[in-house]
């Protein structure tokens, strides 16, 4: 089961493998606030900090980030082969991981927020896309 929360809320045992899936980890975040730290997953810093400046409104950043998280990276033009296609393989691996165990992505936000990051990341490693 893939679940959603903050960095900064109580760790629960039905939590699993916390990722944290934000660009910065956070000044005094203590490390064993999460199993792993994935700052690939998150907005790029520039997206990010627009959105926080209310510089874009959410509808842009959502198609923004998903646009992010499938872009091609840098590597894939000398691949003739094999290409990530940005996170794809990452993606692929939370949803594999999250169907045989519990996975809690999380970031920064607070626990009440509606408009962050980690749930637009669930609804695409739930999606038919990945």
């Amino acid at each position: 089961m893939l679940y959603t929360k903050s960095v900064h809320s109580n760790p629960e045992a039905k939590d699993g493998l916390r990722i944290l899936a934000a660009r910065f980890r956070g000044r005094g975040l203590s490390a064993d606030r999460y199993d792993v730290w994935m700052a690939n997953l998150a907005p790029s810093e520039k997206l990010l900090r627009a959105f926080l400046a209310e510089e874009i409104s959410w509808a842009v950043f959502s198609k923004s980030y998903k646009q992010q998280l499938f872009a091609d990276a840098a590597l894939d033009s000398e691949n003739r082969t094999i290409r990530n296609h940005g996170q794809k393989f990452t993606l692929r691996l939370l949803k594999h991981l999250s169907q045989a165990g519990n996975v809690t992505v999380m970031c920064h936000c607070p626990e009440d927020t509606t408009q962050c990051h980690r749930f637009l990341l669930k609804s695409v490693v739930e999606s038919k896309k990945v």
